[in-house]
């Protein structure tokens, strides 16, 4: 049983941290920072603004999905002793 437990987990932490990485990647650059002194595409071209706001919303539940399995994932392994 802790078996299959393990291995779930590992199996949701994978797929949120990737789905972490593609939410991140499919977000316009705002011209911040450096991004500007390379050049950038104008964020018009990406489609509506409401996207933008999903993909935002989107990317904090996933990123709080990852922390939320990282910290469960830390406290099943001190518990059960996984390496």
């Amino acid at each position: 049983m802790e078996q299959v437990l393990k291995f779930f987990l590992y199996g949701l932490q994978c797929i949120a941290g990737i789905s972490v990485i593609v939410l991140v990647m499919l977000q316009t650059n705002r011209s911040e920072g450096l991004g500007a002194v390379g050049g950038s595409s104008s964020p018009t071209l990406r489609g509506r603004a409401g996207v933008e706001e999903k993909l935002a919303e989107w990317t904090r539940y996933a990123a709080g999905g990852f922390m939320f399995l990282s910290t469960l994932l830390y406290l099943a392994a001190s518990k059960f002793h996984w390496s």
